[in-house]
């Protein structure tokens, strides 16, 4: 089985939010980012099957959304996957910013940055909420993963 973790490609999560913010920049209009940003959830590893189930659900998403964790040392990565194309492209874009990461990093970057590139305010409000509540399932996976 091909491994479902997300590698960070970034240094730190600032670093990726940075990078993400220069990619969307590229883009002169919002269809075309959200091109990019379906694209990008495409290249997301494979999530296992049996993963795609209520214990592994984000709740407050309108589609499927599903994550898991594993701790590695001091670093915890995720594995993510939607049901929809938009929103598996959004999955991506939070797995680059917080996978990999320590606990503490990924506590201390403020979902915040979501709205400061327009992510949010893009959206429709129920796929704009569903983005805040994937952040917050990733936050709260790094407050409650038992210590390695």
């Amino acid at each position: 089985m091909t491994d479902p973790f997300v590698k960070p490609e970034d240094d730190t999560a600032a670093d990726a939010i940075a990078a993400i913010a220069d990619e969307l920049a590229l883009f002169d209009d919002w269809m075309d980012r959200y091109q990019y940003i379906i694209e990008l959830g495409r290249k997301l590893p494979p999530f296992p099957k049996e993963w795609a189930n209520d214990a592994h659900r984000v709740p407050g998403c309108q589609s499927q959304v599903w994550l898991e964790a594993k701790q590695e040392g001091d670093a915890l990565f995720l594995a993510g996957a939607s049901d929809a194309a938009i929103v598996s492209g959004l999955v991506a874009l939070l797995l680059r910013v917080y996978s990999g990461r320590s606990r503490e990093e990924i506590l201390q970057t403020d979902p915040g940055f979501l709205r400061e590139l327009g992510l949010v305010q893009a959206l429709s409000a129920n796929r704009g909420n569903g983005v805040e509540a994937m952040a917050r399932a990733i936050r709260k996976a790094a407050a409650t993963q038992d210590a390695a």
